[in-house]
């Protein structure tokens, strides 16, 4: 996503808006007279616990290395 300016006033005049930009990965750089003074970018997702990932890793389902090769090869172009 490209880098967004707005001013000040359009800020405030629609800063929520502007946030619900910000919050889908939007980055907005807020001027004043046409000057950088601040940058508006979404927050770092929290990191996963190791716990959490191995309780997901337990709940995948099961897979068949060769069926899914046979899969795979009914669906890809094999001279690709």
């Amino acid at each position: 996503m490209a880098i967004e300016e707005v001013s000040i006033r359009d800020l405030r005049n629609h800063g929520g808006e502007v946030v619900d930009r910000v919050e889908h990965g939007g980055r907005v750089v807020v001027t004043r007279s046409g000057r950088p003074v601040a940058e508006l970018r979404p927050l770092a997702k929290a990191p996963i616990r190791a716990a959490s990932l191995i309780e997901r890793w337990r709940k995948l389902p099961v897979v068949d290395p060769e069926r899914l090769r046979h899969d795979i090869d009914t669906l890809i172009d094999g001279s690709l």
